[in-house]
């Protein structure tokens, strides 16, 4: 009798420890793998919308980099210099974008006078890396390209750090950790991954608890060498001196906007907050560019970081 029960209490536990692994793996599979969109209709997408200028790029001057990352694989980034200025903005893409999707943002910058640098996440794009990180790993790709535009530009550098969901809160990351950009702007950036996570749990699939997500972050621990409990950037923004511009969209139900006031209320020191009635998540600028960028210009005037000639050509 107690051998038979003895068996079955093996044969049931090891059941569970296969069902409880299947779990954590899939779960991890689905994070460390995020389905990407295709890099070809992104670039459809944001040609036909006009806010890709293949004339434009043409004739603009650039330089292709491939920057090495302490991670173990090259990134690929684009220095665009319309200017002949020592400002420079590097913009950060989201999670299952490419730095297609940035060069909108590089106009805006032009027109304020900026150049700017393009590039791909890691597992993104042209760039090498095996898994997205959400931030983690992806901030020191992000320090990479720091690195590399100081030693382009020399010491007269004055730059800052743009970013979208992810790429904003990779930038408030990397802010939290070297914090030497003269702005950052964060265009609805998560809060902190692992609630995030477990929104999007709740609104997309039929789970209800935090077992999967528990079950993923010991997964990932141990397959991709990190804590999801680190990717935090409200744990980040506290230690940001420089100017933060928050922006998020009220109907945002991916990211909720909610996430952006939390972190601008723990910010100190110069700061803004712009929330957008118009537009879906990462679709503020899309839906409203014209007041977009004059947030961004307004916000950079009040912090001293526009050229002279550019603030008489805003008024």
């Amino acid at each position: 009798m107690n051998k038979r029960f003895w068996q079955v209490s093996a044969i049931v536990s090891s059941g569970l420890a296969v069902a409880v692994a299947g779990v954590g793996i899939a779960a991890s599979n689905r994070l460390m793998y995020v389905k990407k969109k295709d890099e070809s209709l992104i670039l459809e997408r944001e040609t036909t919308a006009k806010r890709y200028d293949e004339v434009w790029y043409a004739q603009v001057k650039k330089s292709e980099r491939w920057i090495e990352s302490e991670n173990g694989y090259p990134i690929k980034a684009i220095i665009l210099e319309p200017h002949n200025t020592n400002r420079y903005v590097i913009i950060c893409h989201g999670v299952t974008e490419t730095k297609v999707n940035s060069f909108k943002y590089a106009r805006m910058f032009e027109r304020l006078g900026f150049n700017s640098v393009v590039y791909d996440h890691r597992r993104h794009g042209d760039t090498g890396g095996k898994t997205t990180s959400f931030g983690h790993y992806e901030k020191l790709d992000l320090k990479a390209v720091v690195e590399a535009l100081k030693l382009h530009a020399g010491p007269d550098l004055v730059f800052g750090i743009h970013g979208e969901s992810m790429g904003a809160a990779t930038t408030l990351l990397y802010a939290g950790m070297e914090d030497n950009a003269a702005f950052y702007i964060a265009d609805c950036a998560y809060s902190d991954i692992s609630k995030q996570i477990l929104h999007v749990m709740k609104t997309t699939t039929p789970l209800r608890t935090s077992l999967a997500l528990k079950l993923a972050a010991v997964f990932m621990k141990l397959r991709d060498g990190y804590s999801i409990s680190t990717v935090s950037p409200i744990d980040a923004v506290p230690k940001i001196e420089k100017p933060v511009l928050f922006i998020h969209s009220l109907n945002d139900d991916f990211v909720l906007p909610e996430m952006s006031q939390e972190m601008y209320e723990v910010k100190s020191g110069p700061k803004a907050l712009k929330v957008f009635d118009e537009g879906a998540h990462a679709q503020s600028f899309n839906k409203n560019p014209e007041e977009y960028e004059e947030t961004v210009a307004d916000f950079l005037m009040e912090n001293g970081l526009l050229s002279p000639e550019t603030q008489k050509s805003t008024h």
